[in-house]
């Protein structure tokens, strides 16, 4: 008999640490579980979100350079099976028609059983939401069985967006909690990879502790809820089909 194929994920990330902080929970759980995540790092935040860097007195190039390399390597920490960089430059990321069709071509090539990005609505950070509105129309035209005829094409995906860092000023509602206490660890090394943002460590440690606690509130309540003490919310863009509640 032939092989199954491999249960596979895709993180549309728009910088470069965005899938680690975010996420990175999901993808070490599912890789631990056999999934081939994908991660399309649109950019490397190298313009909006290296200010460490920059008030070290580096250059553009090396910036980039060095944030590609954390990237790589939180990557590596986290099981990711491939890590595709756009490099697209970002404050503001822009994409071209031919940027998104390369888009297009990884999600047919990857079929992802789901996908994460980001929130759709980031007053604070228009690369983040623009990179959603991507993911759509990019979802959308991977579905079309005139784009490119004879290709496979993708099915239907759910898209779920992960947390932003202002939830509330988002209008960001988590329908989902994920346990991510088995790889926690691997999570928390994943995001020290990230020097160039030392001052979120903490923050999402603090995030994924927070979560954890609406994880067990929404499994059974406190007295009979499944104990946990990391996890991750997100929010579903499609309805979900389901056998039991």
């Amino acid at each position: 008999m032939p092989d199954p194929a491999p249960r596979t994920a895709l993180v549309i990330s728009a910088h470069a640490a965005d899938f680690v902080w975010r996420c990175g929970g999901a993808i070490a759980l599912h890789a631990r579980r056999g999934y081939q995540v994908t991660v399309a790092c649109l950019s490397f935040g190298e313009r909006g979100e290296s200010a460490r860097l920059w008030k070290e007195g580096r250059g553009l190039d090396e910036v980039k350079a060095i944030r590609r390399d954390e990237a790589e390597k939180a990557a590596a920490v986290l099981g990711v099976h491939r890590l595709e960089c756009f490099d697209l430059g970002d404050y503001p990321l822009r994409m071209t028609d031919d940027d998104k069709l390369r888009l297009v071509a990884l999600i047919r090539d990857v079929q992802p059983r789901f996908m994460l990005s980001h929130s759709q609505y980031d007053p604070y950070n228009t690369d983040h939401m623009y990179t959603t509105q991507v993911a759509l129309e990019a979802r959308m035209i991977a579905q079309a069985w005139g784009h490119n005829p004879g290709e496979k094409v993708l099915g239907a995906p759910q898209l779920y967006l992960f947390e932003p860092h202002q939830s509330e000023q988002m209008g960001w509602k988590p329908d989902t909690f994920l346990d991510i206490t088995p790889v926690w660890e691997k999570k928390r090394a994943a995001m020290e990879c990230m020097n160039g943002q030392l001052h979120l460590w903490e923050y999402y440690t603090c995030v994924a502790q927070q979560r954890a606690n609406h994880f067990k509130r929404n499994s059974g309540g406190q007295a009979g809820g499944r104990d946990c003490s990391h996890a991750e919310g997100f929010q579903s863009v499609f309805p979900r089909t389901v056998d039991e509640l």
